[in-house]
């Protein structure tokens, strides 16, 4: 099993990788972002987009109630279905779903995010958590009858509201349960550069410890990723393979050798 996590951002070749995907002789679930539409969607229903920093130094969008509307527009409506879409006509039978739908990812809210405003501690709250556990009957259910899930936010809480989460930390809770053989990340850039501003500074090969270690120097969201590359890289059996996803074949590109490895 392979889990391919197709980015959100404007350049990601989508059609490319589900080209890929048609030839592709391994089993696979996908999960993807769609933070272009959601910025795109926002401008234009005049929602303004808020991003918070914690005190840890981790950045993350502030999701409240006309945010979280938006959001759903964005990635369960309009990309989720276009995907699917692209999939049914390259032959493969996929189904959009959200992590709410029948619980497949189970979260926690967030009790409040520890932010410092104006040289003060201050408490915030929003609809947002973090996946706890995968509706592993559902997943299985689709799996075994040979339907491909293209999974997206939002997720469940504890009550059975929709929450804003991490894409990354989804796939980890996944990962924990179908323990992948790789995780395929395509982004837009070539790999995990060690000069963001120089793409052609690729980091060929990254380990565990190494990963920790940058975890440590990033910043904003570049150090949530990397805080979520370090919980999936956990699973030791698990390739993660960090390639670029605006070429004309992101994912034979990536078996291929192209982009960062974390083994």
């Amino acid at each position: 099993m392979n889990i391919i996590k197709i980015g959100g951002g404007r350049q990601i070749n989508t059609e490319g990788i589900i080209i890929d995907l048609a030839a592709f002789k391994e089993k696979f679930i996908i999960i993807h972002g769609a933070n272009a539409f959601r910025d795109d969607l926002a401008e234009r229903l005049g929602v303004r987009k808020k991003v918070i920093t914690s005190v840890k130094g981790y950045s993350s969008v502030y999701s409240d109630e006309d945010s979280l509307d938006v959001m759903m527009m964005a990635y369960s409506g309009l990309r989720n279905k276009r995907i699917v879409e692209s999939c049914q006509k390259k032959g493969i039978n996929a189904i959009g779903l959200t992590g709410l739908d029948g619980r497949m990812i189970q979260g926690a809210r967030n009790q409040g995010i520890r932010v410092r405003e104006d040289g003060k501690l201050r408490l915030i709250r929003d609809f947002s958590g973090k996946p706890k556990s995968v509706n592993t009957g559902l997943l299985n259910l689709l799996l075994d009858n040979n339907y491909i899930p293209v999974l997206t936010v939002p997720i469940t809480d504890e009550e059975g509201f929709a929450i804003n989460s991490e894409n990354d930390d989804i796939i980890a809770s996944i990962n924990d349960i179908i323990n992948a053989k790789r995780i395929f990340q395509f982004i837009e850039a070539p790999g995990y550069l060690k000069n963001p501003m120089d793409e052609s500074s690729v980091i060929k090969y990254i380990s565990k410890h190494e990963l920790a270690a940058l975890e440590e120097t990033s910043e904003g969201r570049m150090k949530r990723k990397i805080h979520a590359l370090n919980k999936l890289a956990m699973n030791n059996e698990t390739e993660i393979i960090i390639s670029d996803g605006r070429v004309e074949h992101p994912l034979n590109d990536a078996i291929n050798g192209k982009g960062t490895i974390i083994k």
